[in-house]
């Protein structure tokens, strides 16, 4: 206990010397980035960090007079990692702001030290609705899952939906996608036969799979986080469920980008929600595919991508607003209210919470030109955290 104090006490005055003479007279801003590089989350970092990169290699990297370095730290999505990360980049590297939470465990473990040390924290993944409440610093350019959710369960009941069965992973996204799919959908006059809830970290899906078939609802939906959903879906192909008139209905992870074509011509048809898709019908979108392949050896960019892409200008357009000063609630207050076009479409960040209000779509899978997309039919406009919304 006395070590835990000792080192807690360092960690305060290591900050407070970092807050009076690091960054503030820095001519160069250090952004720190913690990712997952490797292990089941290995997809997401990629992602991530190239669009990052992208961005930086597409506007420069001098901003307000400042030059931005941008650090890279695998967390290998491990929570005690990245907290172990955000710590060493703060008071040894002197970041100006933390990005990145590939996970939402991950990023309520920095959360504390981006509050003690008045550093901005850019979730640019992490989808629980409660985070941005875990630090006035946090400001998420990514999504909610009860944005995603809403918006499919609504879809859902309006196009045939009766009975629906929810399986989502166990966590706090899991729980949010589960919370507030069933809310909407029993409000518009659905039944939910059964919720189903897979270990974070369980490799097979076929136990849970047999149970949803066993319930026989006319719909599962499904939330599974980005990277593992590939594995998802070809355990549901290999049951022959596709077959079974049980429609699959999910969130952005389901058919994610990164991994939509590896997935076959079974799941053309598939319905999901999100915030993007590769075949966004946009003049900047179609610039950002085409440089995000032209980076990155032909990868196609998926949602999980925008948010590195995304934050990157959040973070810029903040420090020309600061004129170049990093002064942690000068640079949030800055990033209060700010709205731009992204790949996405419009997006802005809500001044009372600290959260991204964007356009939700309902998407379908269909063959464009030999390859697999999501081609978005329908629009959520300028939605807002419905999970924020149901607090207040």
């Amino acid at each position: 206990m006395l070590g835990k104090r000792i080192y807690a006490g360092w960690l305060v005055v290591a900050v407070a010397a970092f807050s009076i003479c690091g960054a503030f007279a820095a001519d160069t801003v250090k952004v720190g980035l913690i990712m997952t590089m490797t292990g089941q989350q290995t997809a997401v970092g990629k992602q991530v960090v190239a669009a990052a990169r992208l961005y930086m290699q597409q506007h420069g990297t001098t901003v307000a007079g400042k030059k931005i370095e941008l650090i890279v730290r695998d967390d290998a999505g491990v929570a005690d990692n990245t907290k172990r990360l955000a710590q060493e980049l703060i008071v040894n590297e002197k970041v100006a702001f933390i990005a990145g939470m590939g996970l939402t465990p991950l990023a309520f473990a920095v959360a504390p030290l981006a509050t003690e040390a008045k550093v901005p924290l850019i979730d640019m993944v992490a989808a629980a609705s409660i985070i941005t409440e875990k630090s006035p610093y946090i400001v998420r350019v990514s999504f909610t899952l009860p944005q995603h959710s809403v918006a499919i369960a609504d879809w859902a009941a309006k196009n045939g939906s009766k009975k629906a069965l929810t399986l989502v992973t166990d966590y706090a996204p899991g729980v949010d996608a589960e919370t507030f799919f069933k809310s909407r959908f029993i409000e518009a006059g659905g039944t939910i036969v059964d919720s189903l809830r897979v270990p974070l970290m369980a490799p097979d899906f076929a136990p849970f799979l047999q149970r949803a078939q066993d319930a026989a609802p006319d719909t599962i939906f499904a939330f599974i986080p980005a990277g593992k959903a590939g594995a998802f879906i070809r355990q549901f192909l290999e049951r022959g469920l596709d077959k079974s008139g049980i429609k699959l209905v999910g969130v952005a992870d389901l058919t994610d980008d990164d991994e939509l074509n590896g997935m076959g011509d079974s799941i053309i048809g598939t319905v999901t929600s999100g915030n993007y898709s590769a075949a966004h019908p946009s003049a900047a979108n179609k610039a950002y595919v085409e440089a995000f392949k032209k980076a990155n050896n032909g990868l196609r960019p998926n949602f999980i991508s925008l948010g590195g892409y995304d934050g990157m200008h959040l973070i810029y357009e903040a420090l020309k607003k600061t004129k170049g000063s990093v002064d942690g609630d000068a640079l949030v207050n800055a990033m209060k209210g700010m709205a731009w076009e992204s790949p996405r479409g419009p997006i802005s960040i809500d001044p009372q919470t600290r959260d991204i209000v964007q356009n939700i779509y309902i998407r379908r899978v269909e063959k464009v030109n030999g390859q697999l997309y999501n081609v978005e039919f329908l629009s959520y406009n300028a939605m807002k955290d419905p999970g924020k919304a149901e607090k207040k």
